[in-house]
């Protein structure tokens, strides 16, 4: 998504928006990891945790179409009811959107960015979860334009709701 040019209706090549998109710098904003039963959970015979994982983001305008994405993430792997491991991570980018509204913008911050940071997440918490002595834990891909839409439907719902409510 580099550069591309977009003509407003009714407009002609006088009235053409000029659209830049780029990667200013990418950067892990926060992280933990924690194994508060270690080493007892190391002599398990058998390793077989119940693994649950939340994803979030959040975009926010730092000025001057430059926008800070954060991409968090917190993975916990349980054996029976004690806790193994637990980590969490904060990618962030700092994206450039000359030219970008409404919803090409909302778009290109809840879609694309997150679809960016996703692999430097993904090697972080791999890298992470190796350090602390477990076995290596790759992370599905994410089908972020799926969680985009799903997030906007609940969105157009609740104020929806609000609406009848009024």
């Amino acid at each position: 998504m580099a550069a591309d040019s977009q003509t407003p209706p009714g407009g002609g090549p006088a009235a053409t928006e000029k659209r830049a998109f780029a990667i200013r710098r990418v950067y892990t904003k926060d992280i933990s990891f924690e194994s508060p039963n270690a080493p007892q959970v190391f002599s398990q015979e058998q390793w077989a945790p119940d693994v649950s994982v939340s994803l979030s983001n959040q975009a926010i305008l730092l000025g001057n179409d430059l926008h800070e994405v954060t991409l968090a993430i917190t993975v916990t792997a349980k054996l029976a009811d004690k806790i193994a491991y637990l980590v969490e991570v904060q990618q962030a980018g700092e994206f450039q959107t000359t030219g970008f509204n409404g919803n090409d913008l909302r778009e290109l911050l809840g879609i694309y960015c997150p679809g960016l940071l996703f692999p430097f997440l993904r090697e972080v918490v791999a890298n992470l979860v190796t350090k602390g002595g477990f076995p290596p834990l790759l992370l599905a891909p994410v089908n972020f334009d799926l969680l985009y839409q799903q997030h906007m439907k609940a969105l157009q719902e609740q104020q929806g709701r609000q609406s009848t409510a009024n």
